[in-house]
């Protein structure tokens, strides 16, 4: 059975903040860069368009949870590079308190289904 990625409107509203502070914990990357670990750590369920990806990059940006600079890629091109800043780590813990929040009432709900409730 083939892998189908998913929708990117199947993402919860959010999501998308956490897993790119996420992806760049493991270190500065380009905005290709970004989405290609993306794709590569869900095992190409997540596709990030740039629709998506940049806008949040922005967005992020603003809040001051990441940093941008230029540099030169391997490919000796002037690149944007990301990088998560001080604020960025606090904000990824408490994004990830409340991942593992919502994780754990999902599972709660989800578990047996067939049993009532009552």
């Amino acid at each position: 059975m083939t892998k189908q990625p998913l929708d990117r409107i199947e993402l919860l509203q959010g999501t998308l903040d956490l897993i790119v502070l996420q992806t760049l914990r493991w270190g500065p990357m380009h905005g290709y860069g970004i989405s290609q670990m993306i794709r590569a750590r869900s095992g190409d369920l997540l596709q990030v368009e740039t629709g998506s990806l940049y806008p949040a990059l922005h967005r992020l940006e603003r809040q001051g949870w990441i940093a941008a600079g230029w540099t030169t890629s391997e490919n000796n091109q002037h690149v944007r590079e990301y990088r998560l800043t001080a604020r960025g780590r606090k904000q990824l813990a408490a994004e990830r308190s409340k991942w593992d929040q919502l994780t754990e009432v999902m599972g709660q709900l989800l578990a047996n289904p067939e049993e009532d409730p009552a």
